[in-house]
């Protein structure tokens, strides 16, 4: 899967046109409302710039948390309107209801050198995640470009990432990639194209279900499989190890032997947990160390173990490739993050071209200060998984042109 097909919005010229922007504005907020990680709007910047520096009428849209398409104060895009108001020095417009009439007098009237329009949260209305036609076709009927920068939902067929898509012909209405969605495709391609070897994927999280079928395909193409996090006590007892009350998903057991028994017939080794720290109750603010790869009855693991952290560096100093999604244990709390934290850290002090595949693992990341040691942090948990698996993703196939268009 590679960008073949795709134009992208740095091709066009884009004064007196109208240029609607999906974006992914799906950020943390704190329980007053307050925005507690921008990375998601940071990343969206240099194609908003793009757009209103080559002077278009710029429209934005995204969605926010799950609001279960109706209208929920708690997932208003009011935070996110007044942080692109502060980082981009315009005038932030947010009608309330993008099917009203009052959305065309606006944007006529929009000063394309001092206002944005961003729409409210997509998923108030059902017709987002429904891809239902007319909610498509009026959000399509604003603009006469359409970019998609929102990697994190381009694994979604919604109305604003597939459904409104169709009406940009490539003729007089144009689709494009924004260069977020650029990079993601150009970043993680290259683990399906050509991964320098060793090409080692580090999985970890809290489900063998999330994560079985991209495990099937990366256990064929990669050198060493590294499994922590919950997801690694379902493995340990599918080998017959003791795991006590640690969180198992006993109906995957047959699937983790499968994929242990392919990673022998293909010569890949995979690392498993050789200690950690468990606890008896969850809610206990400390745990104590194992001395070997055994847990005890009534005691459950909610993190690697030194030992295991150790080995887990080692293996990834020789990696040339590297691809991390999911953490190594329960890592928002400070007691159970130290397996996930190592990690980190030996991803980010090895040679290797690094990717991390979003969600946990890019907060984690974030949280230890090297996101800039990492090659790539890619900005959707979801879609990256399922990227990296060789799925087609809707947003992007929807992108992909299939007539030519006059970049002017």
């Amino acid at each position: 899967m590679n960008t073949t097909g795709i134009h992208f919005i740095d091709e066009l010229a884009l004064a007196e046109k109208t240029v609607f922007i999906r974006c992914d504005f799906n950020v943390p907020l704190d329980s007053d409302g307050n925005i507690t990680d921008d990375t998601r709007i940071q990343a969206a910047l240099p194609t908003i710039k793009r757009a209103i520096d080559g002077g278009a009428k710029v429209i934005l849209a995204s969605h926010l948390g799950r609001p279960k398409g109706k209208f929920n104060e708690k997932y208003s895009m009011l935070p996110v309107g007044e942080r692109l108001r502060e980082l981009l020095g315009y005038e932030i417009i947010i009608p309330e209801d993008v099917m009203d009439s009052h959305v065309d007098f606006l944007l006529e009237n929009l000063d394309p050198k001092k206002q944005i329009i961003l729409l409210e949260n997509l998923r108030f209305n059902p017709g987002e995640k429904k891809n239902d036609p007319e909610f498509a076709a009026r959000l399509a009927s604003l603009a006469n470009v359409y970019v998609n920068d929102a990697f994190g939902t381009a694994h979604r067929a919604h109305a604003s990432t597939y459904g409104m898509v169709k009406h940009f012909d490539q003729k007089t209405k144009v689709r494009v990639g924004g260069y977020l969605i650029k990079r993601e495709l150009e970043q993680l391609g290259q683990l399906l194209d050509r991964p320098e070897r060793p090409f080692i994927a580090v999985m970890g999280g809290a489900k063998v279900s999330d994560k079985l079928s991209v495990l099937l395909s990366l256990v064929d193409r990669v050198q060493g499989l590294v499994i922590g996090g919950a997801m690694a006590y379902t493995f340990l007892k599918a080998k017959g190890v003791e795991v006590g009350a640690s969180r198992v998903e006993d109906d995957l057991l047959d699937d983790a032997q499968a994929i242990l028994r392919r990673a022998t017939q293909s010569k890949v080794e995979v690392h498993l947990p050789v200690d950690h720290v468990i606890v008896e109750n969850f809610d206990d603010e400390k745990g104590i160390t194992t001395p070997d790869e055994a847990i005890p009855e009534g005691m459950m693991a909610l993190d690697i173990g030194p030992k295991t952290q150790l080995l887990y560096a080692n293996v990834l100093t020789d990696a040339q490739t590297v691809f991390w999604n999911g953490p190594m244990g329960v890592f928002e709390r400070d007691a159970f993050a130290a397996g996930t934290f190592a990690v980190a850290q030996a991803i980010a002090l090895s040679d290797a071209k690094s990717i991390v595949g979003g969600g946990d693992s890019a907060s984690a990341i974030q949280k230890a200060g090297l996101k800039e040691e990492i090659t790539h942090v890619s900005t959707g948990g979801g879609a990256s998984l399922e990227f990296v698996e060789g799925r087609k993703l809707p947003g992007v196939e929807a992108l992909r042109a299939h007539h030519e268009f006059d970049l002017g």
